[in-house]
C-alpha cells in the first residue's frame, strides 16, 4: 500500500490541522515533535506529512507531490491551481476586502482608482478587471499593507481582514468584500481517482468533526 501524503500549511493553520487529523484517527506524534525531519510519517496508517509555506501547498498538490493539502482560501484564490476543493474546514475565518480611507466609504462607484496595494495581486487584478471593469495599477507589497494609502502609495488596498481593528486604528474602512476566507482541504485530481476509497474515508472522518 502506498503512502498518502499531506501538505500542511506552516503557521497558524498547523495546530488546527493536526487536531482534525488526530480526530480522524491519524497519528501525528512525529508532526508534533520537535524533529528536524522534513517528511514525517504515521506508519500504521501509511500516511506522510510535510509542512510548507501556504503559497507552496497548492503547488505540491497540483503536481501530485502531495495527495491532500490544507490551506487558506486566500492562497487558493491567489494561486488559481487545478485542484479539487473538497472541504471548508471552517477555521481561520476572515474576509478578503477592499479597504481605504473613511472618506471613500460609499463613493467607490464615483471615484476613479488608479493604484491598489496588496499582497494578493491576482485576486486584486481579477476583482478590478471583472467586477469593477477598471484597469488599475497593482502594487505588490509584503509588509503592512495599511501603510500604502496613508503615505499616498495607493488609493485603496486589497487585504485580509479579521477583526478590522488595524484598519480602524489607521483611519481606514472596508469599502467592499471580495470573498469569505477560511481553511480548505484540497485533493490532487489524479490521487482522487487512484486512491478514492482511502481519501474519501479521510474526508468523511474530518467532515464528521466539523
Amino acid at each position: 500500500m502506498r503512502y498518502i501524503t499531506f501538505a500542511l500549511s506552516k503557521g497558524r493553520l498547523t495546530e488546527l490541522s493536526i487536531k482534525l487529523l488526530e480526530g480522524a484517527g491519524i497519528d501525528c506524534t512525529e508532526l508534533k515533535g520537535k524533529s528536524r525531519k522534513l517528511i514525517l510519517t504515521d506508519e500504521k496508517n501509511k500516511i506522510r506529512f510535510f509542512l510548507a509555506k501556504p503559497g507552496d501547498v497548492p503547488v505540491y498538490v497540483e503536481y501530485g507531490a502531495a495527495d491532500i493539502g490544507i490551506v487558506g482560501k486566500d492562497t487558493l484564490l491567489e494561486e488559481g491551481r487545478d485542484l479539487y476543493e473538497v472541504l471548508d474546514l471552517g477555521f481561520a475565518k476572515c474576509k478578503m476586502c477592499v479597504a481605504g480611507p473613511k472618506e471613500l466609504q460609499g463613493k467607490m462607484d464615483s471615484i476613479s482608482i488608479n493604484r491598489v496595494a496588496t499582497k494578493y495581486p491576482e485576486i486584486a487584478r481579477r476583482y478590478f478587471r471583472h467586477k469593477r471593469r477598471e484597469s488599475v495599477e497593482i502594487i505588490k507589497l509584503n509588509g503592512s499593507i495599511e501603510l500604502a494609502p496613508l503615505v499616498g502609495l495607493s488609493e485603496v488596498i486589497v487585504d485580509l481582514v479579521e477583526t478590522g481593528r488595524t484598519l480602524k486604528e489607521n483611519g481606514l474602512e472596508i469599502l467592499d468584500t471580495i470573498s469569505d476566507i477560511s481553511a480548505r482541504m484540497v485533493v490532487n485530481r489524479v490521487s482522487m481517482k487512484m486512491e478514492n476509497q482511502r481519501i474519501t474515508n479521510i474526508i468523511d472522518s474530518i467532515r464528521k468533526q466539523l
